[in-house]
């Protein structure tokens, strides 16, 4: 029997969640906190350390709750005290008052996500058959992006405390929607020993194509969202458009751009995903990939924030397109039934590692901007369309998938 539009958004309800968190983390929250808690002239080095960092703690995070939650045989208690613990680590970043306490709370937000949603990444594979999953795949792209549009909202409007605040309590809301359809013991369980668990996707040739896909284009994307609030405020500087002054943060300016950015990945998740379900993934993995990358060269040539606002448009469209086929792209390619937590948990670092890889161009960012200002943000953007295309491109090798 198919599955309506209200499986679908119960299933997808936490991923709205943890999306509009993150969107408010990664893109107002935490650089914020580093710029109040550290000198100037050290921001983009300490941020990225502190993302670097955190990323590398969550590396091995997904795919051992993943195998763990496969070898019990159980999903919910992962997602519940996931999410509880991540209500509560966004409490204490708002209110750290200190680098090195901001740390600690990031870490533990880190680890905390990745309890709930490495077993929790596995319930498109686990529970949606193999027709509907562009549609799953699909529904989650635009509940993901719905919970980035009201992060831009709430980042807009609210003060920093609040957003944590409300990012907390909507965490625990998509929590309760999501576990309502987790079963509470699966029929199996995995008996892999954790070292062959975590080679065998490995060896798999198109499990790693997908991985590397997924992987550059999230490095691409991840070098361009990292450092955008310090490109708005270093290279941009007034948030104009119409001839009027839209705000005065570049807090805000980057909450505003995230803003349609999602809006437009929202207009284009579904359909893109319905479309996938008729005439494959790797077409429009193409069309997101080539749009993405092409993109980055117009932010540097007109650094200006009104073209900014309408390219921000277009780049949501580009990537709410990619969204609504990468979950449905590895769940096809998926050979093991047992092992789905272990597997997508796997597949999940591969946005964890780029955070790495962002994190790690702080420091040279600095230098390169030093040398010769806004250089460094000339080298983050042309690097980042490349990875786009890269990415995009890997999928043609892919046996399991059209």
């Amino acid at each position: 029997m198919a599955h309506g539009p209200g499986f679908f958004l119960r299933l997808s309800a936490y991923w709205f969640a943890t999306s509009f968190k993150w969107f408010l983390v990664l893109l107002v929250l935490l650089p914020a906190k580093v710029a109040e808690l550290s000198p100037p002239e050290e921001k983009a080095t300490r941020l990225g350390f502190l993302f670097g960092l955190g990323a590398v703690m969550a590396i091995l995070g997904p795919p051992i709750m993943g195998y763990l939650s496969d070898r019990l045989g159980r999903r919910r208690p992962f997602l519940l005290w996931g999410s509880l613990l991540t209500a509560f680590a966004l409490v204490l970043l708002a209110h750290a008052p200190s680098y090195g306490l901001l740390l600690l709370a990031y870490l533990l937000l880190q680890v905390a996500d990745d309890l709930a949603t490495g077993p929790y990444s596995a319930l498109i594979p686990d529970l949606v058959p193999r027709g509907e999953r562009g549609t799953a795949s699909g529904y989650m792209g635009v509940l993901q992006v719905s919970g980035q549009i009201l992060g831009g909202v709430v980042g807009f409007l609210l003060a920093l405390q609040p957003q944590a605040y409300l990012a907390a309590l909507l965490n625990l809301l998509g929590a309760a929607f999501s576990l309502s359809l987790v079963p509470d013991r699966l029929p199996r369980a995995n008996p892999r020993p954790f070292s062959s668990a975590m080679a065998a996707p490995l060896r798999d040739r198109d499990f790693l194509l997908v991985y590397l896909t997924r992987f550059l284009v999230m490095l691409g994307f991840y070098l361009a969202q990292t450092y955008l609030q310090y490109f708005l405020a270093d290279v941009v500087r007034a948030f104009q458009a119409l001839g009027r002054t839209l705000m005065e943060e570049p807090f805000q300016a980057v909450a505003l751009l995230g803003l349609l950015i999602s809006l437009g990945a929202a207009l284009a998740s579904v359909p893109a995903g319905r479309a996938s379900d008729r005439v494959g993934r790797k077409p429009l993995i193409y069309l997101s990939g080539a749009g993405l990358g092409l993109l980055m060269p117009f932010i540097l040539l007109f650094p200006r924030y009104d073209l900014l606002l309408f390219l921000a448009l277009f780049f949501g469209l580009f990537y709410g397109v990619y969204l609504a086929v990468d979950w449905a792209l590895v769940a096809d390619v998926l050979k093991d039934p047992e092992a789905h937590a272990t597997d997508m948990g796997l597949w999940q670092t591969s946005i964890v590692v780029p955070q790495v890889l962002a994190g790690a161009f702080g420091r040279p960012l600095d230098l390169l901007n030093a040398a010769s200002p806004g250089l460094g943000y000339t080298v983050l953007f042309l690097l980042a369309g490349l990875f786009f295309l890269l990415g995009a491109f890997l999928v043609a090798g892919i046996r399991r998938a059209r």
